[in-house]
């Protein structure tokens, strides 16, 4: 038996790659913002515009999930700088998300994840 199976039979396992995290984060994000296509166009949408349509309550649960995509970002070890903006791009989708009609159609343009994800990735990819 090799000592990595050992490991993972005495319950201890590797914590995974950045770059695992980064995929994980990345598929997450596009669930959140992108995972469909309106047919005939190229405007894509995800959990993040359908939970919208609920003013406030459907905004604040996807804030949820994107607050943890913000910690699973500082585990990384993103800096402070791209955190701030991180949260700053919830934040603003958050807010304005709210307003009932006006959100919805904000949430199909403003898509706060992918711009994290884009922050994260070219963040790791400079270093």
């Amino acid at each position: 038996m090799t000592a990595k199976a050992a490991a993972g039979f005495a319950g201890r396992m590797e914590p995974p790659s950045r770059q695992t995290s980064l995929d994980d984060l990345d598929r997450l994000a596009d669930l959140l913002d992108t995972r469909w296509r309106i047919p005939g166009t190229n405007w894509r949408f995800g959990v993040d515009a359908i939970a919208s349509i609920v003013p406030v309550a459907g905004d604040l649960s996807t804030a949820v999930v994107s607050a943890y995509m913000i910690k699973r970002a500082h585990d990384l070890g993103a800096p402070n700088h791209i955190l701030a903006r991180m949260v700053g791009n919830v934040a603003i989708d958050t807010v304005v998300g709210s307003v009932p009609l006006i959100g919805t159609v904000f949430d199909f343009a403003f898509k706060a994840n992918r711009r994290n994800m884009t922050l994260l990735k070219k963040h790791f990819a400079g270093r």
